[in-house]
């Protein structure tokens, strides 16, 4: 089954200073949910993991991450991923960012993400599946801005902090709540 995540965001902070930020896994890595850098086999592949917590059960995706395409001067890259649940289960994807200068020191980010997943995660269903994906990536977001956004230097230092898996219960419990008050905005004529 595959998910389809389109997001465009804003970051206070220069052009230059969000493509170092983006072209770096190991800054990146500290902003995603779940995910462990273990290793770096050259300056465009990566191996690592995703640890997915579900009730008392946890999984895995160990995997790898590489940049197909890198233009420094657009500001345009595009990578694949795949990875291998413990458990059988594999996530294959492709992802890009294009980011944009808007003058007065702020950058917008478009990033684009289509990943396949089989396994045991899929007995979430689809549109669960995709509303935890957008959960995930606001989490994401408010991280990357918090470090981009700090006064140049402060969010640099970044304090090595052990991964935690992704807690996908509290992430259901949110998307329902979002699908649930969303049902009722639209029956009673409210659209965001």
């Amino acid at each position: 089954m595959a998910v389809t995540i389109k997001e465009t965001f804003t970051v206070r902070a220069p052009i230059e200073r969000v493509w170092q930020f983006v072209m770096d896994p190991e800054m990146v890595v500290t902003c995603m949910p779940g995910a462990e850098l273990e290793s770096v086999e050259d300056e465009r592949t990566f191996l690592g993991k995703v640890s997915i917590k579900v009730g008392a059960v946890t999984t895995s995706y160990q995997g790898r991450v590489q940049f197909t395409s890198v233009d420094d001067v657009a500001h345009i890259v595009e990578m694949t991923a795949e990875g291998r649940e413990t458990g059988g289960g594999t996530a294959k994807g492709t992802m890009s960012s294009r980011l944009r200068s808007l003058g007065a020191g702020e950058t917008e980010v478009v990033a684009e993400a289509s990943i396949d997943l089989t396994g045991r995660v899929m007995q979430m269903g689809r549109g669960m599946i995709q509303g935890v994906s957008q959960q995930l990536f606001k989490q994401f977001v408010t991280c990357v801005k918090e470090r981009l956004e700090a006064p140049e230097g402060e969010g640099a230092a970044v304090a090595a902090v052990e991964p935690e898996p992704i807690r996908i219960i509290p992430l259901v419990f949110r998307t329902l709540w979002s699908m649930v008050t969303g049902i009722f905005r639209r029956s009673s004529g409210r659209v965001e």
